[in-house]
């Protein structure tokens, strides 16, 4: 990887956050089911949320692999900060990549001002968990518009200061006729409906909420919903989300080494019974990390191009290996912690230790859960009928 020395220093930075601010946070994080406020301050103080805005807009134009490991960073001290990262800068990057009017100019030239955190709305009561699909729809009079939508999953909706929506064009639309909207949260009303005292990703502070919103027409993100789906949504979301995996995945792993190397110690620098198990984890997390990394060096490659990489983007092949990249990465950050936590025993299944990884084994537990890999396989069995890979 080949990283702009500015860049480095802006991963450095996130390092240092993770290090000083996420990791002494993460347990009271974890234990309170709170937002990581003061990680999010903590990055927005290095302007952190516009990392992606270009710097003709006043942002410093990071590219895909540097907001990875910018996630990786995070993801190895507390994972809730870095999802809500994750989950913020694929709506920013939805917004560069697809937001070409002056409306959405003058927002990112906010965003970097202002460092306005965004959230997600994609999720909606009544269509399955299915993100290409909505019944709720704009209604509108004139440049005037209003929408009511029940989402079942709004990952930090109360501490976000504007939110982006998948709705239906208008009611006569079918239900795969979507558009993209921004609201400020002034724009709406936010009625909870639901909690969130989950099993692991706590601080993402995810309850459900209907969401009542009054906007302009100009607010509507203007390039078709199906071509920021597949062009920018689906394909930063599996990176960064992976990404994040990775860093849980690595600390789990780094305690596991670290109490393998303390149990030699001990036994006078004898050879552990559990150094094979080690050496096994090692290399299923190496597996992941050259997986995760290469997705993320191949889109900012196809970013690049003069068009974007768009004929690439639209390609089923592309489709297919982006989902193998989530359905692997989530299943092996789960299988890792699950292997560093056989290796530590009952020292790592202790939430007082500091070999613990009980805090990363639920949190990686939600990945196969984010976009349900059950759905992605069906989605995936579908194209691998039609998909010829490299087959001579």
């Amino acid at each position: 990887m080949n990283l702009h020395p500015a860049a480095l220093d802006r991963i450095e930075t996130v390092r240092r956050i993770a290090r000083e601010v996420a990791g002494p946070a993460a347990d009271v994080v974890d234990r309170q089911g709170r937002f990581p406020r003061e990680v999010i301050n903590a990055l927005k103080a290095e302007r952190l949320l516009s990392a992606y805005v270009p710097q003709s807009l006043g942002g410093h134009g990071a590219g895909m692999v540097e907001l990875g490991l910018m996630c990786e960073a995070l993801g190895q001290r507390c994972a809730s900060a870095a999802m809500v990262f994750a989950m913020h800068q694929v709506q920013v990057g939805c917004l560069v990549r697809h937001g070409h009017t002056p409306y959405f100019q003058d927002y990112l030239n906010d965003l970097v001002r202002q460092q306005r955190l965004i959230a997600s709305v994609t999720s909606e009561a009544g269509v399955g968990g299915s993100v290409r699909t909505s019944i709720c729809n704009i209604a509108q009079q004139g440049e005037q518009c209003s929408v009511r939508k029940e989402g079942t999953v709004v990952s930090y909706g109360e501490d976000a200061d504007d939110l982006l929506m998948t709705v239906r064009r208008s009611e006569a639309s079918a239900a795969s006729d979507q558009a993209l909207v921004l609201v400020t949260k002034r724009q709406c009303e936010m009625q909870q409906i639901s909690s969130w005292d989950a099993m692991g990703m706590r601080g993402t502070c995810s309850p459900g909420y209907v969401i009542s919103a009054q906007f302009n027409a100009g607010q509507i993100v203007p390039d078709p919903f199906a071509d920021i789906n597949a062009h920018t949504m689906v394909p930063w979301a599996h990176i960064l989300w992976a990404s994040a995996w990775l860093g849980i995945a690595t600390d789990a792993v780094a305690r596991a080494r670290a109490f393998v190397r303390d149990t030699a110690k001990r036994m006078g620098g004898g050879t552990p019974p559990t150094v094979s198990r080690l050496s096994e984890v090692a290399a299923r997390l190496q597996l992941m990390r050259a997986q995760v990394r290469e997705r993320a060096q191949y889109y900012a490659t196809l970013m690049h191009q003069p068009d974007g990489g768009r004929d690439t983007l639209s390609s089923v092949g592309f489709a297919v290996e982006l989902n193998h990249l989530k359905l692997n990465a989530s299943e092996l950050v789960a299988e890792i912690c699950t292997k560093a936590l056989r290796i530590t025993g009952t020292t790592g299944y202790r939430n007082d230790s500091p070999y613990s990884v009980a805090r990363h084994l639920r949190d990686a537990h939600s990945a196969a859960l984010m976009i349900g890999n059950e759905r992605i396989h069906a989605a995936n069995g579908a194209l691998h009928l039609v998909y010829k890979d490299d087959v001579l």
